[in-house]
């Protein structure tokens, strides 16, 4: 039984000296256009899925009514759609640079499956190694509410926000 505990330990001291040597070489993708290692995307997305929901979920303290969705229509065009863009526009160049590029929250499904807690812990908290900022120290927590509730709503907003959204809308 020692020789087995013995080769357990020389086979782990082995592996840490060479994903150390992997490491310093210079060989672990590092630039945006670097192609991701195998597993990253998956382990990245379960780690952070397995954080949020360790979080205790809040229930929003705003619904999505129209006042609400309008004044997260301004949180958004002022602090999102640089990187994530606006209803009917394609990604933005900014948002096109970032590893992993940042996702257009109005196209497809956006996140609009997602609960709006998941949302608001995002935007509230930041996403490391992504570029997505924690905005709790610019925004107050009903403005994070609100853009929270925009988003996870994308899909049915009325028509007086979309018109708030609109590229051209200033």
């Amino acid at each position: 039984m020692r020789g087995f505990w013995t080769g357990f330990l020389l086979a782990l001291v082995i592996l840490a000296a060479a994903a150390g040597f992997f490491v310093a070489s210079g060989r672990v993708p590092a630039a945006v256009y670097d192609p991701p290692l195998p597993f990253e995307k998956m382990i990245a997305t379960f780690a952070l899925d397995a954080h949020i929901e360790r979080q205790r979920a809040i229930n929003p303290p705003v619904g999505p009514d129209e006042a609400t969705l309008n004044a997260g229509a301004l949180v958004y065009r002022n602090h999102c759609a640089e990187c994530h863009g606006l209803p009917g526009q394609s990604s933005t160049p900014l948002g096109r640079r970032m590893y992993p590029p940042a996702p257009e929250l109005f196209k497809g499904e956006g996140v609009t499956e997602d609960p709006v807690f998941e949302s608001y812990w995002k935007v509230a908290h930041g996403i490391r190694l992504t570029g997505m900022p924690e905005f709790s120290a610019q925004l107050s927590g009903s403005q994070m509410w609100q853009v929270s509730q925009l988003v996870a709503n994308a899909n049915k907003l009325p028509d007086s926000v979309r018109k708030a959204l609109e590229p051209a809308a200033q």
